[in-house]
């Protein structure tokens, strides 16, 4: 009686809830129903009550009297309201409005760059789909509207059962299903509406070389910018730090504006965007995801550990789930052979399949009996008619290859039939159009693999295939060399009465090779046995409820995939009838399918997503279609999470046209297991269908949850049907043993069945992780005696047994331990203003490795007319739009001209081309924007310093010119050569000496100069320079050596030197020292490659020797020739970035070579001290070189005279040990190391490395970092990287690079240059800058004047090719 009274109250409640006049918000109306409902409805501990009151309301719903007419189609809406297609459109818009206050910095461009971009652009127009998976356009079908199909009252049940006992408010999963059946009229009319504005976008999609798509995000508005007139660099100006030279730039201040930043007055806007880029990095990022970073360094690392409130499986573990068995049929043919010899002799004129040509009329009919005539034909001539030598050219069970277009389906059948016939292999590929297609290396590594040495094809194809000047076709980069064999009917000879081909039973032999491109770009053939085939179609014949005689329309690629099982094989089984479409027909008439579907009264369809699309594009023109004869709608690509756009689209505007929602068959396949689940037709008697809601955040994590917080950032997915008959399915762990997981965890879906595949061919390891998989429970018992097939799905079985794929392991990018699926960053992507930016929905997505962690990279194919700082607007929006949806930084994100991303067979992007394009940086994008201070948070912590102590002490001695005069007069010391080569001036000892005496004359009497004055020389090198400065010491003057204006530097002399090497009679057997003077680091490859060069002159490779001075001791070390030869060590440059010195082995990761800079000379004491206590180092520290020795200067020459700062570069003392001795300051960080090697004495000697000027060096994350490593490494990133240079500037570091090359690939570098810094240094590099030749300074030594350049970059006076500024 009481549940009676409070059934009835609850009823009268509705009733007078309903009746309200007027509309209601959704969120109004939960509140108003939780309200309503609380009342009656006992709380469960541990569930959200709105999750409680739902689920009741559901399950009341079920067992109402059907009286009640008024609440059904509102509750049914509201819920529809869930799996509307547009949901993530609107996230997407709801999330950029929180960015709408942010600006970041704009790149700037040479005017010659975008001019070049904007021309490159103007490519005939990509009459192709989008992405490689043929369906980016599908995904901008996202407006339509609410699902026609009503809720189902158990799945939401079915995931609370699964997590029972969670005490989260998120532990339960939003799911539903809908039965067949008509949606209410309300919602079919806002249906229609949006299925209008879907269907004038497509048509404005059509490939037309001159209409542009409109957007379809109703999102019209952007923010307004100042616009501005673009400006030519002017090319005639001096190059190099002119004010007059003009950049393209972001901001609408113009040139003259200027500002102050931190106390610096720079005339620039450059300085303006550095100080944008520090406020964009100053904002508050989300806290990082805790991860472990592995190195050698762990005492040196920032080790992050898993965030602890992220989601975890809480469900119990799944039970493995099997399908329903394989029924038995009486006259089922032993082998699919056996079954096209009934077919062909018993109903010869029974059609097989009807090709059609780019105008949608049928060319060709083929019949069964010519189908089995032929394919004898073929197979008879393919073993008794091609020979080598006399012997027969195949065997059974070669393989051989079939290369034919994708418009002759009735050639490649009989080909691969023929092959089956003759006890061949097939192997299906694509036609290779020219030498460089995309993938095609590794389609010939395949076929190498595979001992191909015959090809398969047409007359027409091979007429067009690429001819050698002989006229035989190419061979193409990487294949082997092939037969090429044409089928056409005049080259294939009739067999004799008494031949008949071999028609055994099924076995486990090898059928047909199937190629498959994995996620790292290789190219694997999956071998497929007769007995799999068989199985395979018999499941497919079950599963699909086919009969004999029934017409099946195919939209797919006949030679792989879902188009070969169902359009080639299992027809053939079932006497069935294909109308196969070509793709090229698909092109220039989207609706022809579903014309065909109409004129031939076909009863089922195999289509993708895409085509569903590409179907509304024409659909108004045609009011006489029907599509009522359908009894299934195969989607081939049911297992894209996105394809539920696809179906909801197609069937709001199909549905007035006899198309009946149940027909709508999603499926899931992958080409190790081939059918996994497909949703079986309405006549079967199964389960509705489902769909399910999931949080994005929760799947990243693997598990199933809904975001009660943030409801727009959820995935909808609809499930893709019964696992397939005969066949055995579980969901195990990603990585790892292959445990089980639970009920609400995503993980690989693997299938046990005799219809998978086999093997990959060649690949024994390979297999037997994918093919050979056994499951375990969590106690690590075997779930069953059968191997296991992986399937590279992602997913979980839902209720009432539905399987759900929410992702694709070739599109899984796991990012700091989270995972994400491309696909649904693309979605995401193209919910930004799609079609105002991005050329025909063209977008690939991708994953890079830097610093041991996935990154993002997003690349779009950009308009022709889409401006500059448009496209960088809609770059910004698409980086915040991602990491507000998926919670996830983008690494890279970049433009490239429309039509320029390389293709799959049929039109898509070929994504593994376009990652390798990347990585290689020649891409050639047109934008770029790169953000890896929002990415990249695993960077290691700085190591704490520690003091140590050591010390040496050597001798030297010095020579005085007066002396040699007297001791060796005619002595030469130095020989001038012109430019001729020939000997323009020479000096004796006795001549030089002369010389400066009477130089020291002319400025004691002219001059009238007294003792201590100092005099400038402005000379270039040469022996008057060197007369006249012994001139002044001898005068008691002071020489200041001053180096005239020369317009040349070292790259320019040194072909003057290879012209003499050449063209003169030089012998350098009589040199016994070269010493190789530098204020720096010893460069190995400069000394080595000088004494390489001039080794034929016969200069010994021991006369070429280093030496080291500054400008507080001109004299420290040398490397004499009668020392041992130097020593190289290598150092690890991550202990040299803590001033840590660590010796490693060659070739080591990470590894520095660093040549000595030679043996303490005579009479100087050397001491490594620490920078900044002033305290004696350990022989494993990197400190500052401190010289004591008799020659030491005394101090700077100045007008101020600073005595604070002479006395701290040339009279220093140790803070402790011994503080007595003075020493100067080199400036010059270094170690010494006491070497195994003796000298000619006998004795052990101490060498001095030094490893760079501390002036700079680079304080970055309090880490020391030396230029010319990093240097180093971006030089050796690219092959037209001239020469770089680094500085620092606001604690942003800034790579200066010179483009040796074309201008187009100079945003190539920057991605490039990202990357390496990145990897191997540890450092996030906040502005590359890319100019051209010659730009960076440097000087008479070969030494670069990194400090000139920074102003020069500041003053805005380089002139740069780009300037991009990293997020």
């Amino acid at each position: 009686m009481g549940f009676g009274s409070d059934y009835a109250r609850l009823a009268q409640s509705l009733k007078r809830f309903f009746k309200i006049k007027g509309d209601i918000t959704q969120k109004g109306y939960e509140k108003k129903r939780g309200k309503l409902l609380a009342p009656y409805i006992p709380q469960i501990q541990g569930v959200d009550p709105s999750l409680q009151i739902e689920h009741r309301i559901q399950t009341s719903s079920q067992v109402a009297p059907p009286g009640s007419k008024q609440n059904k189609p509102r509750v049914a809406n509201s819920r529809d309201e869930r799996f509307r297609s547009d949901l993530h459109t609107e996230a997407v818009q709801a999330a950029l409005a929180k960015y709408k206050e942010r600006k970041m910095p704009m790149p700037s461009k040479r005017r010659s760059v975008l001019v070049q971009s904007s021309v490159e652009a103007c490519t005939p127009p990509d009459t192709s789909s989008a992405s490689e998976d043929e369906g980016s356009l599908r995904r901008q079908g996202r407006i339509a509207s609410s699902s026609p199909y009503q809720a189902h009252p158990s799945v939401e049940h079915w995931f609370n059962r699964v997590i029972q006992g969670s005490s989260t408010s998120s532990s339960a999963s939003s799911t539903s299903s809908h039965p067949g059946g008509r949606p209410h009229h309300a919602t079919n009319a806002t249906s229609a509406s949006a299925a209008t504005v879907l269907a004038d976008l497509m048509a404005h999609t059509q490939l037309d070389n001159h209409s542009a798509p409109p957007d379809v995000t109703g999102l019209s508005e952007r923010s307004v910018h100042a616009e501005r007139p673009q400006v030519a660099s002017m090319r005639g100006l001096p190059r190099r730090y002119t004010h007059t030279s003009i950049m393209e730039t972001a901001d609408g201040t113009d040139r003259g504006d200027r500002e102050a930043t931190d106390g610096v007055p720079v005339n620039s806007r450059v300085s303006s965007k550095i100080q944008q880029l520090l406020n964009t990095l100053k904002r508050p990022k989300r806290p990082p995801l805790r991860e472990f970073f592995v190195d050698d360094f762990e005492e040196l690392l920032d080790v992050q550990h898993p965030d602890p409130n992220q989601p975890k499986p809480e469900g119990g573990e799944m039970r493995p789930l099997s399908g329903e068995p394989l029924g038995v049929v009486t006259n089922w043919p032993p082998s699919l052979m056996a079954s096209l010899q009934r077919w062909g002799t018993t109903q010869p004129k029974s059609p097989c399949l009807t090709a059609l040509d780019n105008a949608g009329k049928p060319v060709y009919t083929l019949t069964y009996g010519k189908l089995w005539t032929r394919s004898q034909k073929l197979s008879y001539t393919l073993l008794n008619k091609l020979s080598t030598r006399n012997e027969p050219l195949l065997r059974p069970g070669d393989r051989v290859a079939l290369v034919f277009p994708n418009n002759d389906p009735v050639m490649f059948m009989v080909a691969f039939y023929g092959c089956l016939l003759a006890e061949l292999v097939p192997v299906p590929i694509e036609v290779p159009l020219t030498r460089k297609d995309a993938g095609s290396q590794q389609v010939g590594f395949l076929l190498g693999s595979c001992g191909v040495t015959l090809a398969l094809t047409t007359d027409a194809c091979q007429k067009g295939l690429p001819k050698a000047q002989t006229g035989e076709v190419v061979t193409f980069k990487g294949w082997p060399r092939l037969l090429w064999f044409v089928t056409d009917g005049k080259h294939v000879v009739k067999p004799p009465k008494d031949w008949h081909p071999p028609i055994r039973d099924t076995s486990n032999e090898i059928a047909y090779i199937e190629y498959k491109t994995s996620k790292e770009g290789s190219t694997m053939g999956i071998t497929v046995s007769h007995s799999a085939m068989l199985a395979h179609c018999h499941a497919l014949t079950q599963a699909c409820g086919y009969t004999e005689g029934e017409i099946i329309t195919n939209v797919l690629d006949f030679k792989r995939d879902a188009g070969l099982w169902h359009g080639v094989l299992t027809s053939v089984m079932n006497r069935m009838h294909v109308i196969s479409i070509p793709y090229s027909l698909m092109k220039v008439n989207p609706l022809s399918w579903i014309q065909k579907v109409h004129t031939y009264k076909a009863r089922v369809a195999v289509v993708k997503s895409r085509d569903m699309h590409w179907s509304l594009l024409a659909q108004r023109d045609q009011r006489d279609i029907s599509l009522s004869s359908l009894r299934m709608l195969i989607v081939a690509d049911g297992a894209n999470p996105w394809s539920i756009s696809s179906c909801d689209a197609f069937l709001n505007v199909f549905q007035a046209r006899g198309l009946r929602p149940e027909v709508i068959c999603p499926c899931a396949s992958s080409s190790e297991a081939m059918t996994v689940a497909i949703r079986r037709p309405p006549e079967m008697g199964v389960p509705p269908p489902g769909k399910a809601v999931l949080s994005m955040s929760g799947l990243s994590y693997g598990v199933i949850r809904v975001d009660t917080e943030e409801k727009l950032s959820v995935l909808t997915v609809q499930d893709v049907g019964q696992v397939m008959p005969g066949a055995l399915v579980c969901v195990i762990q990603v990585e790892g043993t292959p445990y089980l997981c639970r009920m609400d965890e995503v993980g690989e879906i693997c299938m046990s069945s005799n219809s998978t595949g086999i093997s990959y061919y060649g690949l024994p390891g390979m297999t037997k992780n994918v093919f050979e998989t056994i499951p375990v429970t969590s106690s690590g018992a075997p779930i069953s005696d059968r191997p296991f097939t992986r399937t590279s799905l992602l997913g979980f079985i839902g209720p009432d047994n539905l399987v759900f794929v929410v992702g694709k392991m070739d599109g899984l990018m796991v990012v700091s331990g989270r995972r994400h699926n491309a696909d649904d960053v693309v979605a995401t992507a193209l919910a930004v203003e799609p079609m105002k930016f991005v050329y025909r929905g063209r977008i690939a997505v991708f994953s890079v490795s830097v610093l041991h962690d996935e990154r993002i990279v997003v690349v779009a194919e950009q308009r022709p007319d889409g401006s500059e700082e448009d496209s960088f607007q809609w770059m910004s929006r698409v980086l915040q739009a991602i990491d507000s949806i998926h919670q996830v930084g983008v690494y890279c994100l970049a433009l490239v001209p429309a039509n320029t991303l390389p293709k799959a067979p049929l039109g898509g992007i070929h994504i593994t081309e376009t990652k390798q394009r990347f990585l290689e940086g020649a891409l050639h994008p047109c934008n770029v924007l790169m953000c890896p201070h929002t990415c990249v948070t695993n960077l290691p912590k700085p190591r704490q310093k520690q003091p140590g102590t050591g010390e040496s002490c050597f001798l030297y001695m010095q020579d005085v010119l007066q002396w040699r005069a007297q001791a060796t007069p005619d002595h030469p010391l130095f020989l001038l050569l012109n430019a001729k080569g020939t000997v323009a001036n020479t000096a004796s000892c006795v001549q030089l000496h002369k010389r400066a005496e009477r130089v020291a004359v002319a400025l004691m009497e002219r001059g009238r100069l007294n003792t201590g004055d100092h005099v400038a020389l402005v000379y270039p090198p040469g022996i008057d320079l060197i007369a006249t400065f012994y001139g002044c010491l001898y005068a008691g003057c002071v020489p200041v050596t001053v180096r005239p204006p020369h317009p040349q530097n070292l790259t320019t002399t040194l072909p003057t030197v290879k012209m003499i090497v050449e063209l003169r009679n030089v012998n350098l057997s009589c040199v016994r020292t070269c010493m190789v003077v530098a204020e720096e680091r010893p460069r190995n490859t400069l000394t080595q490659s000088f004494s390489k060069i001039f080794k034929d002159l016969g200069l010994s490779s021991r006369a070429v020797s280093t030496t080291f001075g500054c400008r507080v001791n001109v004299a420290i070390c040398l490397q004499g020739t009668a020392g041992p030869d130097p020593t190289t060590v290598y150092l690890d440059m991550r202990a040299l970035r803590h001033d840590r010195v660590r010796l490693v082995e060659r070739g080591s990761p990470h590894s520095l070579p660093l040549m000595e800079s030679g043996k303490i000379l005579p009479g100087v004491k050397v001491i490594i001290a620490n920078t900044e206590t002033k305290g004696p180092l350990g022989d494993s520290h990197l400190g500052e070189i401190w010289v004591s020795s008799p020659h030491n200067a005394t101090g700077y020459y100045t007008v101020y005279g600073e005595e604070a700062l002479h006395a701290d570069h040339f009279s220093t003392r140790l803070s402790f040990g011994d503080t007595q001795t003075v020493w100067a300051r080199t400036g010059y960080l270094g170690f010494l190391r006491r070497t195994e090697l003796t000298d000619a004495s006998g004795e052990r000697h101490d060498a001095l490395y030094v490893v760079g000027s501390l002036d700079e060096t680079l304080e970055l994350r309090g880490m020391r970092y030396h230029p010319i490593d990093i240097e180093t490494s971006v030089i050796r990133s690219h092959k037209s990287i001239a020469e770089c240079a680094v500085f620092t500037w606001t604690n942003l570091l800034v790579v200066v690079v010179e483009l040796e090359g074309s201008e187009q690939e100079a945003l190539d570098l920057v991605a490039l240059v990202t990357n390496v810094v990145l990897e191997e240094h540890y450092l996030i590099v906040g502005v590359v800058v890319v100019v051209d030749p010659g730009v960076i300074p440097i000087n008479s030594r070969g030494e670069k004047q990194r400090m000139h350049l920074r102003d020069g970059f500041l003053a805005d006076q380089l002139d740069p090719i780009y300037v991009a500024y990293n997020m």
